[in-house]
Protein backbone atom coordinates (compact mmCIF):
# COMPACT_ATOMS: atom_id res chain seq x y z
CA UNK A 1 0.00 0.00 0.00
CA UNK A 2 3.10 2.45 0.90
CA UNK A 3 4.48 1.99 -2.38
CA UNK A 4 1.34 2.60 -4.54
CA UNK A 5 1.11 5.68 -2.67
CA UNK A 6 4.50 6.79 -3.09
CA UNK A 7 3.50 5.46 -6.97
CA UNK A 8 0.60 8.04 -7.22
CA UNK A 9 2.90 10.80 -5.91
CA UNK A 10 5.47 10.21 -8.50
CA UNK A 11 3.06 9.85 -11.55
CA UNK A 12 0.86 13.11 -10.04
CA UNK A 13 4.33 15.25 -10.02
CA UNK A 14 5.84 13.99 -13.29
CA UNK A 15 1.95 14.86 -14.78
CA UNK A 16 1.96 17.99 -13.60
CA UNK A 17 5.53 18.48 -14.77
CA UNK A 18 4.39 17.75 -17.92
CA UNK A 19 1.06 19.95 -18.43
CA UNK A 20 3.33 22.71 -16.99
CA UNK A 21 6.35 22.43 -19.60
CA UNK A 22 6.40 25.02 -21.96
CA UNK A 23 6.37 24.13 -25.61
CA UNK A 24 9.85 24.21 -27.19
CA UNK A 25 9.76 26.37 -30.28
CA UNK A 26 11.88 26.41 -33.55
CA UNK A 27 15.78 26.93 -32.38
CA UNK A 28 15.50 29.85 -34.40
CA UNK A 29 18.06 31.55 -31.68
CA UNK A 30 21.58 31.94 -33.48
CA UNK A 31 23.37 34.31 -36.42
CA UNK A 32 22.46 33.78 -39.85
CA UNK A 33 23.98 34.33 -43.02
CA UNK A 34 22.06 35.07 -45.86
CA UNK A 35 22.22 32.31 -49.12
CA UNK A 36 18.88 33.74 -51.49
CA UNK A 37 16.35 36.58 -51.70
CA UNK A 38 13.41 36.06 -53.73
CA UNK A 39 10.64 38.33 -54.31
CA UNK A 40 7.45 37.76 -55.67
CA UNK A 41 5.11 40.64 -56.84
CA UNK A 42 2.06 39.87 -58.23
CA UNK A 43 2.70 37.15 -60.68
CA UNK A 44 6.43 37.25 -61.38
CA UNK A 45 9.20 36.37 -59.06
CA UNK A 46 12.79 37.81 -58.96
CA UNK A 47 16.51 36.44 -57.21
CA UNK A 48 16.87 40.24 -54.88
CA UNK A 49 20.06 38.13 -53.38
CA UNK A 50 23.18 39.86 -54.92
CA UNK A 51 25.98 37.58 -54.25
CA UNK A 52 28.32 41.05 -53.90
CA UNK A 53 26.73 41.98 -50.77
CA UNK A 54 26.94 39.97 -47.44
CA UNK A 55 24.28 40.11 -44.62
CA UNK A 56 23.70 38.07 -41.47
CA UNK A 57 20.63 38.46 -39.07
CA UNK A 58 21.10 37.81 -35.50
CA UNK A 59 18.34 36.24 -33.45
CA UNK A 60 18.42 36.47 -29.85
CA UNK A 61 15.51 35.37 -27.11
CA UNK A 62 13.60 38.61 -27.44
CA UNK A 63 14.89 40.70 -30.56
CA UNK A 64 16.40 40.39 -33.97
CA UNK A 65 18.97 42.61 -35.77
CA UNK A 66 20.80 42.40 -39.63
CA UNK A 67 23.02 44.32 -41.02
CA UNK A 68 24.59 43.67 -44.63
CA UNK A 69 27.68 45.40 -46.46
CA UNK A 70 29.24 45.51 -49.81
CA UNK A 71 32.18 42.65 -49.78
CA UNK A 72 34.40 44.45 -52.16
CA UNK A 73 33.20 48.09 -52.62
CA UNK A 74 35.02 50.36 -55.06
CA UNK A 75 37.66 52.50 -53.66
CA UNK A 76 35.96 56.25 -54.97
CA UNK A 77 32.73 55.32 -53.00
CA UNK A 78 31.34 54.70 -49.51
CA UNK A 79 30.72 51.58 -48.30
CA UNK A 80 26.92 50.18 -48.68
CA UNK A 81 25.93 49.48 -45.22
CA UNK A 82 22.53 48.41 -44.32
CA UNK A 83 21.13 47.65 -40.62
CA UNK A 84 18.00 47.10 -38.93
CA UNK A 85 16.17 45.48 -35.97
CA UNK A 86 13.76 45.43 -33.44
CA UNK A 87 11.82 42.91 -31.18
CA UNK A 88 10.06 39.84 -32.24
CA UNK A 89 7.46 37.06 -31.50
CA UNK A 90 7.48 33.28 -32.57
CA UNK A 91 4.71 31.59 -32.40
CA UNK A 92 4.71 27.70 -33.83
CA UNK A 93 6.02 28.43 -37.16
CA UNK A 94 4.55 32.29 -37.15
CA UNK A 95 7.73 34.69 -36.87
CA UNK A 96 6.42 38.26 -36.71
CA UNK A 97 8.84 40.97 -36.79
CA UNK A 98 8.47 44.56 -35.15
CA UNK A 99 11.23 46.80 -36.90
CA UNK A 100 11.68 49.75 -34.63
CA UNK A 101 15.25 50.81 -36.23
CA UNK A 102 16.13 50.59 -39.94
CA UNK A 103 18.68 53.09 -41.81
CA UNK A 104 14.94 53.68 -44.07
CA UNK A 105 13.06 55.48 -41.41
CA UNK A 106 10.39 55.43 -43.59
CA UNK A 107 10.05 50.98 -42.70
CA UNK A 108 10.26 51.62 -39.18
CA UNK A 109 7.63 50.52 -36.78
CA UNK A 110 6.29 48.33 -39.02
CA UNK A 111 5.42 45.14 -38.46
CA UNK A 112 6.33 41.93 -41.01
CA UNK A 113 4.68 38.57 -40.40
CA UNK A 114 6.51 35.94 -41.67
CA UNK A 115 6.13 31.81 -41.82
CA UNK A 116 9.30 30.31 -40.60
CA UNK A 117 10.94 26.87 -41.08
CA UNK A 118 14.31 25.20 -40.17
CA UNK A 119 15.77 22.32 -42.18
CA UNK A 120 18.85 20.86 -40.68
CA UNK A 121 21.22 24.35 -40.46
CA UNK A 122 19.04 26.31 -42.94
CA UNK A 123 16.08 29.18 -41.87
CA UNK A 124 13.61 29.64 -44.46
CA UNK A 125 11.60 32.40 -44.37
CA UNK A 126 8.25 33.67 -46.18
CA UNK A 127 6.05 36.56 -46.04
CA UNK A 128 4.66 39.78 -46.78
CA UNK A 129 6.22 43.25 -46.93
CA UNK A 130 3.73 45.82 -47.15
CA UNK A 131 4.13 49.45 -46.71
CA UNK A 132 1.01 50.94 -48.33
CA UNK A 133 2.43 55.05 -48.20
CA UNK A 134 5.53 53.44 -49.83
CA UNK A 135 3.76 51.97 -52.27
CA UNK A 136 5.38 48.35 -51.57
CA UNK A 137 3.38 45.16 -51.38
CA UNK A 138 5.40 42.00 -52.25
CA UNK A 139 6.67 38.62 -51.09
CA UNK A 140 9.47 37.46 -49.72
CA UNK A 141 11.66 34.31 -49.37
CA UNK A 142 14.81 34.16 -47.98
CA UNK A 143 17.22 31.81 -46.87
CA UNK A 144 19.71 31.86 -44.10
CA UNK A 145 22.50 29.26 -43.33
CA UNK A 146 23.62 29.23 -39.24
CA UNK A 147 27.01 30.61 -38.62
CA UNK A 148 29.05 28.59 -36.65
CA UNK A 149 31.04 29.83 -34.05
CA UNK A 150 35.05 30.04 -34.78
Amino acid sequence: MKHKKLLLLILFFSAMLACNKKEESLPIIGTWQLVSAETIEKDTSFSTFNPKVKMIKIINPTHFAFMSHVVNPPKDSTNSFTAGGGAYTLVDSVYIEHLDYFVDKNWEHNTFTFNVKIQHDTLIQKGVEKIEKLGIDHVIVEKYVRVKGK
